[in-house]
C-alpha cells in the first residue's frame, strides 16, 4: 500500500544507485522508513548505456524493498552538474535577477537555451558584494532523469545538484561546530570539496574519483573493468608509503600504488583549494575534515587525508540527527551511510526550510507534468472536438471528391514526364558507364609509357655517371646495361640479357641496335627483346600483379690500370646517382663487382633497382 506521507530520495550517482524513504515524524524532523543501493558498474559512467543501468537498478530496488511511494526527488550526478560560486557588486534588489543571467551566460560552458540552470544568494561580505552559487546541468541530462522516472513509474517533483544536497545535509547534523570544517565527497567520477564556516558555504567540484583507481588498475593487469572493480573493493587500500612494507599478493600491492597515486593527485587539488578558499573567499584554515562518497571507506584514506592535511578526520554520518525505523539493520545502515550525504539532503527538502534550496527542473518536463494533471480535462475537449468533426464530416467528405478529380488531372499529365525521366536515367547511367571505361583505358594509355621514361630515365643515369667519372679519373668511361630484369610475379618472366635489351648510356631503351654511336663505341650488336611492357601484358594472368623490382648487370670498361678502386668507383658513382632519381627508392643496392679473366679489358656488377611507383600488370 502507498503511503502518502511518505516521498522517496534517489541519488543518480555515476558508480552507484542510492535511494530512501523518509517521511516527517511527530517531533517535526525526519524519519528513516527503508533505503537501498545498487552499484551501476561501467554503465553507470558511459552516456549510452547510463539510462538503462538506472532503469534497471530502480527496477531492482522496487523489488527487493517494499517502498510505498511514487514521489521521488533525485539528485544529479557531479559530473553532469556545473556549479560555480560568483561574486556580485551591490545592486539594486530588482536587478539582481538580471545581473545574475549575464553571469550564467558569461560563465556557463554551453548555451543558456540548452541548459537547465539556477542560483542561490549565499550572504553578503564585508563589503557589500553578494556571494551567488551558480549550478547548471543540460537539459537533454534531466530529461533523461524525467524518462528514467517515468519509466519506472515515478513521478519526480525536484531535481538538485550534489554540492547543494550535501551542504543540507551537513548543516542539518553539524551546524553546531565551530571554525571552519571540510567535507570531501569521494564519488566514482567526480569528487566534491565543501566548506562550512560561520554560515559561509563554498564548494568545488574536482574531476577526480574512485572510477580512476580501477580503470588505472585495468590497465595495468588487463582486467575487464568490473573484474578490476570487484578485486579494489575486496582487497584495496590506499598504501601508507614509506617504510611499509608491501603486501605480498601482487594485486593488493598494485591497487594501493595506484590508490596512492590517485588520492594524492586528489590531495593536489584539495589543497589548491583551501588556499584559494583562505586567500581569494576570505576563509579561515580548516580545523577538521569529514569523509563521505563511496570511495572514502577505502581502507587508510582517512588515515591519507590525516596526514597531508594535518588535521582531524571523521566519516560524515548523515542520519546523525535522522531518527532511524526499527525495522533497519542499524549495523548494514553503518557500512554505507558514509555515501547516503546527497539522500539526506533531497530529503530534507520536504521537511522545511533548506540553507540552499535549488530545482533544476526543465520548463518541458513541468508542463510535461501539468499536461497529465490537466489530462482528464483534456480528453473532455477532445470529446467535444470529435463531435464537431463528425457534424462536419459531409463537408470533408464533397472537399475530397473535388481533391480527387483535380488529382486525376494532374496525373494524366505527370505520367508522360515520367516516362522521359526514367529514359534520361538511363541515359545517365549509360554515360557514366562509358566514362568509365573511358578512365580505365586513359590509366592503361598512361602505364604504357611507363617504361620507356623508365630506360630514358636509365640512359640519363649512364651517362650522367660516364661524364663525372671522366671528370674524376680523367680518362675514358665505358659503361653499359648487359641484362636487364623486371622482377615478375609468380608464373610470369621477361628478361633482357645476353639476347635482351640492353641499355647503353645512350640509347632510350627498346632496340638498341638503331643507335650507331653505341655500335661503333663498343664494337657490339645488342639483339631486340619484346619490351617488359608487351610481354608483362601478354602473360599477366591477374590486375592485381606488379613489378616493383628490376635487377640489371652492368659491364663496363676495366680502369684498374689508371686506378686499383677505379672500377669499385665506377659502380658507386651509379648507384648514388640511380638512388637521386625522382623514378627510383633508397632500395637501390649494388652487388658484387667482378673481372672475368676470360674478358680482362671489362668488369660487371649486379644492380637492383626499386621503383617508386610499381608498375601493375
Amino acid at each position: 500500500m502507498l503511503n502518502s506521507k511518505s516521498f522517496l530520495a534517489v541519488d543518480f550517482g555515476a558508480g552507484s544507485l542510492k535511494m530512501a524513504e523518509f517521511e516527517p515524524n511527530e517531533a517535526g524532523g525526519l524519519s528513516l522508513k527503508q533505503y537501498g543501493i545498487k552499484p551501476l558498474g561501467i554503465e553507470g559512467a558511459q552516456e549510452a548505456t547510463r539510462e538503462a543501468a538506472i532503469l534497471r537498478a530502480i527496477q531492482e530496488l522496487f523489488s527487493e524493498k517494499n517502498f510505498g511511494s511514487k514521489q521521488i526527488n533525485v539528485c544529479a550526478p557531479g559530473f553532469h552538474v556545473f556549479s560555480k560560486f560568483v561574486k556580485l557588486p551591490p545592486v539594486d534588489t530588482a536587478k539582481v535577477g538580471q545581473i545574475i543571467e549575464y553571469e550564467a551566460r558569461q560563465n556557463v560552458p554551453f548555451p543558456l537555451e540548452e541548459v537547465v540552470w539556477d542560483y542561490q544568494i549565499l550572504g553578503t561580505t564585508a563589503t557589500g558584494e553578494l556571494e551567488v552559487l551558480l549550478v547548471a546541468i543540460k537539459t537533454e541530462v534531466v530529461e533523461g532523469l524525467f524518462r528514467v522516472a517515468e519509466g519506472a513509474g515515478l513521478h519526480l517533483k525536484l531535481v538538485d545538484v550534489s554540492p547543494a544536497a550535501l551542504c543540507n545535509a551537513f548543516r542539518y547534523n553539524y551546524g553546531d561546530l565551530e571554525g571552519c570544517t571540510m567535507l570531501l565527497d569521494i564519488g566514482a567520477k567526480t569528487s566534491n570539496l565543501l566548506f562550512f564556516e560561520k554560515g559561509k558555504v563554498y564548494s568545488r567540484s574536482i574531476n577526480i574519483g574512485a572510477n580512476s583507481i580501477t580503470q588505472d588498475f585495468a590497465n595495468e593487469s588487463k582486467l575487464a573493468f568490473s573484474e578490476a572493480e570487484r578485486t579494489k573493493i575486496e582487497q584495496g587500500f590506499v598504501s601508507l608509503g614509506g617504510a611499509y612494507e608491501e603486501p605480498e599478493n601482487p594485486q593488493q600491492a598494485a591497487i594501493s600504488k595506484i590508490a596512492r597515486q590517485v588520492m594524492t593527485r586528489l590531495h593536489i587539488q584539495v589543497n589548491q583549494t583551501v588556499q584559494f578558499f583562505r586567500g581569494q573567499q576570505g576563509g579561515s584554515a580548516p580545523q577538521r575534515l569529514f569523509l563521505s562518497g563511496g570511495a572514502s571507506i577505502m581502507p587508510y584514506t582517512a588515515q591519507f587525508f590525516s596526514e597531508k592535511l594535518n588535521v582531524p578526520v571523521e566519516y560524515f554520518n548523515p542520519f546523525r540527527n535522522i531518527q532511524i525505523d526499527p525495522a533497519i539493520d542499524l549495523e548494514d545502515l553503518s557500512k554505507t551511510a558514509h555515501s547516503f550525504g546527497e539522500v539526506v539532503g533531497l530529503g530534507l527538502r520536504d521537511l522545511a526550510h533548506c540553507p540552499v534550496e535549488l530545482n533544476l527542473m526543465p520548463k518541458s518536463s513541468i508542463q510535461r507534468q501539468q499536461f497529465g494533471h490537466k489530462k482528464p480535462y483534456i480528453l473532455a475537449s477532445v470529446f467535444s472536438l470529435v463531435l464537431i468533426v463528425f457534424a462536419i464530416g459531409w463537408l470533408e467528405n464533397r472537399v475530397s471528391l473535388i481533391k480527387q478529380t483535380e488529382l486525376e488531372k494532374i496525373k494524366a499529365q505527370v505520367d508522360p514526364l515520367r516516362v522521359k525521366e526514367e529514359a534520361l536515367k538511363k541515359a545517365l547511367a549509360e554515360r557514366d558507364r562509358l566514362k568509365k571505361e573511358a578512365d580505365q583505358m586513359m590509366g592503361l594509355v598512361d602505364a604504357r609509357f611507363y617504361w620507356a621514361g623508365v630506360l630514358t630515365e636509365l640512359r640519363r643515369v649512364l651517362i650522367q655517371t660516364e661524364t663525372n667519372v671522366k671528370e674524376k679519373l680523367n680518362t675514358d668511361v665505358g659503361l653499359w646495361v648487359e641484362t636487364f630484369s623486371p622482377q615478375m610475379p609468380a608464373g610470369l618472366q621477361v628478361s633482357a640479357g645476353a639476347g635482351g635489351t640492353g641499355v647503353p648510356g645512350g640509347s632510350p631503351g627498346g632496340d638498341m641496335r638503331a643507335d650507331p654511336a653505341f655500335q661503333a663505341r663498343y664494337g657490339m650488336r645488342v639483339p631486340t627483346a619484346p619490351s617488359p611492357v608487351q610481354a608483362a601484358t601478354a602473360a599477366a594472368p591477374s590486375a592485381e600483379n606488379e613489378i616493383n623490382t628490376i635487377t640489371m648487370v652492368c659491364r663496363g670498361i676495366n680502369l684498374e690500370k689508371i686506378s686499383p678502386t677505379a672500377d669499385k668507383d665506377l659502380a658507386y658513382a651509379l648507384e648514388e646517382e640511380i638512388k637521386k632519381s625522382p623514378l627510383f627508392t633508397d632500395g637501390t643496392a649494388l652487388g658484387d663487382i667482378t673481372v672475368d679473366p676470360t674478358s680482362p679489358l671489362t668488369f660487371t656488377f649486379n644492380l637492383t633497382l626499386k621503383l617508386k611507383r610499381p608498375f601493375k600488370l
